[in-house]
């Protein structure tokens, strides 16, 4: 009798068990994927994050977007009021482009005008990776997705947070993404007290 009793406890178990390792295994849904991330703390966002991988929905925007050698974007003066400064650079076959922007974050969204042609909306998304920053940019006006970008502290990334992002790609119906060479210089951070030295990006603005 203890011996079917143990048996039954045993096969339980091994149930449970597998029950918990789907369960666990089992992909996130795409209103998981692309929900923005909850209470941003603006600290998080101070500091330099370079760019790992970026996916447009326009072809040709997209061609343009693998022509940069690298990019990153700076977060500073988050604590000190409502008011952040956002500055994206791009560095364009050696030529660095820099442009400094006042945010004021809502939730974990801002607005700015970039003249894109259009306003543009950028929404920060939850990830599991812990120091990764994943920004979907919509047009202001029809709410439709632009880009997504990944930028990350880290130059290279793990495997299951690039797949992770791929799948982020995938829900918001976006072309498959352009992953930046590592070993790239970044563009030296630009001061932003000095307006005189910031230079406007005509297009593909991070």
């Amino acid at each position: 009798m203890f011996s079917t009793y143990r048996d039954m406890f045993a096969v339980c178990a091994v149930a449970l068990f597998c029950l918990m390792s789907v369960s666990h295994s089992a992909p996130l849904s795409c209103e998981d994927l692309v929900r923005p991330l909850d209470q941003l703390d603006p600290h998080h966002l101070e500091g330099r994050w370079a760019l790992v991988a970026g996916s447009l929905g326009n072809p040709e925007h997209l061609e343009s977007f693998k022509r940069r050698n690298s990019s990153t974007i700076n977060f500073s003066n988050a604590g000190a009021n409502s008011t952040i400064l956002y500055t994206p650079n791009v560095d364009f076959g050696g030529k660095c482009v820099y442009h400094t922007y006042n945010i004021s974050l809502e939730g974990s969204t801002f607005t700015f005008d970039v003249r894109d042609p259009v306003n543009l909306t950028v929404t920060f998304l939850r990830t599991s990776c812990p120091d990764c920053l994943p920004m979907r940019f919509d047009d202001s006006e029809s709410k439709k997705p632009l880009r997504l970008f990944l930028f990350s502290r880290r130059r290279e990334l793990e495997q299951k947070e690039m797949e992770e992002y791929g799948a982020q790609v995938e829900c918001l119906n976006m072309l498959p993404p352009a992953v930046m060479d590592p070993n790239k210089e970044l563009c030296p951070e630009q001061s932003v007290s000095d307006p005189a030295a910031a230079q406007t990006e005509e297009k593909q603005k991070s």
